[in-house]
This record gives structure tokens, sequence and C-alpha cells, in this order.
């Protein structure tokens, strides 16, 4: 009932068609795997990447997209926390794997949703000090270590989105699926 529920409410979306033909295609192939008694969690990682201008629904659609994730049990919660390069990043060094982890353990069972997420590769100046690439890191271990017991989706525009999965190797890596929103 949840995912008939959560189907209808991304297909009322205006526009989107690939997005909604992908998402579609994600929970057939779910079902499938579920039918046949494979191990879902071990074949694919859900991590995604939500590009797109301001205002084309990429938050709205990774909400639903969470609902949609909890009713194929895949999440065990299915809450979303959504955060961006505030809520993970600090002022001093070694508290940003700490604020980091935090958001990590809140999102627990769920997704952690990180908006304009090319935040945490843009390098500040040297004085002001970076810790972006410290939240990256602590990100990706959680992402290995914590495998298919939450997810992150991460946010932003095309060309710093672009930048942001070149930043470290393990980003491009651990994000399978790409999410691409055109303009309205």
């Amino acid at each position: 009932e949840l995912l008939e529920k959560s189907l209808a409410e991304l297909d009322q979306l205006i526009g989107l068609k690939n997005i909604k033909e992908q998402i579609n295609e994600l929970v057939e192939l779910v079902l499938y795997y579920k039918e046949s008694k494979q191990e879902v969690l071990k074949n694919f990682s859900f991590h995604t990447v939500f590009v797109g201008n301001p205002g084309t629904g990429k938050t709205t659609v990774a909400r639903i997209l969470t609902k949609i994730y909890k009713s194929l049990g895949v999440l065990e919660r299915g809450h979303m926390v959504e955060t961006d390069r505030q809520g993970l990043v600090a002022g001093f060094v070694g508290q940003t794997a700490i604020k980091t982890a935090e958001k990590i353990t809140e999102a627990h069972g769920g997704v952690l949703f990180i908006d304009e997420a090319y935040a945490l590769t843009m390098k500040k100046g040297i004085a002001q000090g970076d810790f972006g690439d410290e939240a990256i890191q602590t990100l990706l271990k959680r992402m290995e270590d914590l495998r298919g017991e939450f997810f992150v989706f991460a946010a932003g525009y095309p060309d710093n989105m672009e930048a942001f999965l070149k930043a470290n190797p393990g980003l491009n890596s651990r994000f399978d699926k790409i999410l691409k929103f055109e303009d309205y």
C-alpha cells in the first residue's frame, strides 16, 4: 500500500519523465530480486546523486524515493535527515568527523540527504581551513562500514556535482545512481 501511494505521489509530479522511468525500473528490479529470493542490498548500494538546477524537484523526489525504499523493505525506518555543509562541517580539527558521524547516526535506517553536497569539496582560503574533506572521508568510511543500513542522497547543481564526484575517487565509486533533473 505504501509503495502504491509513493509511486502515485511520484507520478503526480509534473514533468520528470526520465526520473519517473528510472525509479519505476529500479522498483521493478528490486521486486524481481525479492521474488527470486536474491539479496537486494548485496547487489545495489542505493546511494544516489541528484543533479539539477534549483526548483527542479530534487528534494521532493528524494523524499518520495525514501518512502519507496521503505515500502520495498530496503530501509528499516524510512526517514530522511536533510543537511548541508554546515550540518556536517565544524570549525576545528577533529570536530567535523564527530559532527558528520552524528548526522549519519541520526540517518541510520533511513536516508542522509546532503543538499548542495559540492560545497564539501570546494576549497576555502588556507587561513580559514577547510574541513569538507574530513566530512567526506568520514562519510565514505561509514558508507562502506554500514553498507545497506543507511543511504546517502547527494544533491546539487550539474557542473558543481560533476566536480564533487571527481574530487575524491571514493565518491564516484560509492554513488552508482545519478538522477538528472531537467529544467521545466
